[in-house]
């Protein structure tokens, strides 16, 4: 395998040995201070995706290539079996402003152990509805810009997590899209400036400095509403050749069969953040593994461990995915140099 484009960083706070030791210790002091799982803890969490999501469903609870199965089979590996010794309840904000406050209001009053976040909007709401209740955000590109903690190292207060992306990845993206369409004299980037970090300025500075250098054109094609997703993308299918980038964003990830259908529609390749995608029929993408990360947290927390002593974690490794069956349906050929460095080739 040759470079990887984009090297996790370490947040140095903790090395991993240190972060076993720490593990060990607070299960140690837990159980050495009379506490038993006697008790049935309640983890909770809230999702922008809809509960009929293929990713929330129960039934897929038990895969692993879903943040809800890692999570669950994480927890197993740590002795919380649900149903035994825990209890999980899941709400859904997906609806609007009203559908997340009612949401956040029901986990609440159930006076759970912890709540894990799924993103940015999620977390900052909850974080306003409490400052007691430890929360975990699964992921979170700009905790420190966000207030959601004083530093990555010492988070502080009730909340810990882990990143997915640093604000570089934009211009990663569009390294990687245009490898695979060279001839591109455009770029829409596909965002909804109300889910996506800082309104999608967090990762269109660095897309902008790359097009600058490689002599490309930056759309910039904000949507709100699903409604909108036929008209965004195809605006691209016209001269001059286009291809486009779709940001971390959970309103894109909720609408990403839509949006998948529509680029087949009218044959826009796109690059996407997240291996979703390419399980509902997308190109290629570019991000951090899923790991079994946040069933770490959530363990410490459940024994004892203060959220705020956690250091915010980033992701360990990227991976490149690409679609060969969707790329000759587009018409692209990917070229070897390319292809070598892929994580994984779907046919």
């Amino acid at each position: 395998m040759t470079e990887r484009l984009a090297p996790a960083r370490v947040v140095p706070a903790v090395a991993r040995r240190d972060f076993i030791r720490l593990a060990g210790a607070t299960a140690a002091g837990f159980f050495a201070l009379g506490a038993t799982s006697d008790r049935m803890r309640i983890v909770a969490t809230i999702t922008s995706l809809s509960l009929d999501d293929e990713l929330t469903r129960r039934n897929m609870s038990e895969s692993s290539t879903t943040r809800l199965g890692a999570l669950f089979a994480g927890l197993r590996q740590r002795g919380w079996v649900e149903g035994v010794n825990y209890r999980f309840e899941i709400r859904s904000s997906f609806g609007g402003p009203d559908k997340l406050k009612a949401a956040i209001a029901e986990l609440i009053e159930l006076r759970p152990d912890v709540i894990i976040t799924g993103s940015t909007v999620e977390t900052a709401a909850v974080m306003a509805a409490t400052k007691t209740i430890p929360i975990v955000f699964a992921t979170s590109n700009d905790p420190i810009g966000n207030g959601f903690v004083q530093s990555l190292a010492h988070p502080g207060g009730n909340v810990t997590g882990f990143t997915s992306s640093t604000a570089e990845m934009g211009g990663k993206w569009l390294q990687l899209i245009r490898e695979a369409v060279p001839d591109i004299q455009r770029v829409g980037v596909l965002f909804n400036p109300a889910s996506t970090p800082r309104a999608g300025r967090f990762y269109l500075d660095s897309v902008e400095q790359e097009a600058a250098a490689a002599g490309v054109a930056v759309v910039l094609t904000p949507i709100s509403a699903a409604a909108e997703i036929d008209g965004a993308i195809g605006r691209f299918a016209e001269p001059p050749k286009a291809a486009m980038i779709s940001l971390v964003d959970s309103f894109l990830v909720a609408n990403r069969q839509a949006i998948i259908a529509t680029t087949a529609k009218y044959r826009v390749p796109m690059i996407y953040p997240f291996h979703y995608f390419m399980d509902a029929g997308g190109l290629m993408s570019y991000g951090p593994t899923l790991e079994v990360r946040s069933a770490d947290y959530v363990d410490l927390i459940l024994r004892g461990t203060k959220a705020g002593d956690l250091p915010v974690q980033s992701p360990r490794k990227y991976e490149l995915l690409i679609n060969r069956t969707v790329a000759n349906a587009l018409g692209l050929t990917i070229p070897f140099t390319l292809l070598v460095r892929a994580d994984e080739i779907r046919e």
